[in-house]
Formats: C-alpha cells, structure tokens, sequence
C-alpha cells in the first residue's frame, strides 16, 4: 500500500493525516518541524505519554484541555503539583483521567527542571542526540529506533516516567529530530528546508 494519498489541494500527503480532517492542519503544520522551545518540547512528551493505549486523535482532540490543566504545560509550575492537583486533574472530563499518566506529568515538570540544570535546557539535551540521517530506514516504517531506545533509557534512569521507546520515537517525529514525512510527500521537502535552516541549541552556558 502507497504511504501517500492526495489532498484536498490535489497534492501528496503522509497517508495517515487524511483518516480524520484534524490531521491534515496538525501533519502540514506541525509535525515533522524542528523545535527548540521547551515548554513545546515538554508539552509533546507529556501528550505522547498520555497518548500510551489511546490514539493521537483523542489527544490532539483534547490538547487545549490538557493545556489549560497542566498550566500551558508550564513545568515549572506543574512541578508545583501536590496531591490535590491530581484530585482535581482526575475529576477533569477534558483530559484523560489516568492516575498514573496525571502523576508522571508532575514527576516528569520536576525531573524536567533536573535536566536542564544538567543540560542547559530540554531543547539542547534532546538536540545533542538528534540521530545520524537515515538511522531510522525507510519513513513511516519503524516505531523505535536506537536513539529512541538510548534516550529512554536515559530518561528513565533520570526517573522519567512513560518515555518508553516508542513514546520517544513519536515525539522525535513529532518535533523535527528526524523527518519521517513519507517519500513524495509536499510536506517533506518544507520540514527539509526548515531543519536546513535550524540552528539547534548550542552548549551549556
């Protein structure tokens, strides 16, 4: 089966973006697209954890929700949470009410702000370990890789929670550490162009 199919504007696109019509303004605009901004950064890892069982259209459905929730994903202030802002997060109809999931999110704002004291920010310890191009083979047919696997296992040795490989692999889809827009798809070439031109963030200060 093609990975591609043909959109509204007569052009190719990554076949998955035209099961429902909320995927096409997220793949063409977001998806694929490096990222240097850490609460961007923060927001996706914390979506894609959620997103563990569930599919991406619930999420991206209930992605305003989630932001209003947890604080515009603001990890400085998640990692303010206490006990009752689980409560409160569990009784919320807007997100997905998952103990654990909720829980990771404040666990994972405060080995956040461990991290960038360490690495100087999320944005310069994720690009540090963009992978070589290509280690990932054909796009649209792997789910891990083994930067995926080297950067859970990372994260989770840090005390990261729901940052399995796969999770990590979306999340470098997702914000630009690897274009896997599929092969003839309009979109590839623009998220080519934008790496090309992204300056990833430099050392620790």
């Amino acid at each position: 089966m093609t990975q591609l199919i043909t959109a509204p504007d007569g052009k190719p696109r990554c076949r998955w973006c035209g099961s429902v019509p909320e995927f096409l303004p997220y793949h063409d605009r977001e998806w694929g697209f490096p990222v240097a901004d850490d609460i961007r950064l923060f927001e996706k890892l914390c979506l894609e954890g959620f997103q563990s069982g569930l599919s991406w259209r619930t999420i991206l459905a209930k992605r305003e929700n989630f932001r209003a929730a947890f604080a515009g994903f603001d990890f400085r202030k998640v990692a303010q949470f206490g006990a009752a802002d689980v409560e409160r997060l569990l009784q919320d109809a807007g997100i997905v009410r998952h103990r654990g999931k909720i829980e990771a999110v404040i666990n994972n704002a405060k080995r956040a702000l461990e991290l960038i004291e360490a690495e100087g920010s999320l944005a310069a310890y994720f690009w540090r370990r963009e992978p070589a191009a290509g280690e990932h083979g054909t796009p649209q047919t792997a789910s891990t890789s083994a930067t995926s696997i080297a950067i859970s296992k990372d994260l989770k040795n840090r005390g990261w929670a729901f940052v399995g490989p796969t999770t990590i692999f979306a999340f470098m889809q997702a914000m630009g550490l690897i274009n896997d827009h599929a092969e003839g798809c309009a979109i590839r070439e623009e998220v080519s162009a934008a790496r090309a031109v992204f300056a990833p963030p430099g050392t620790v200060s």
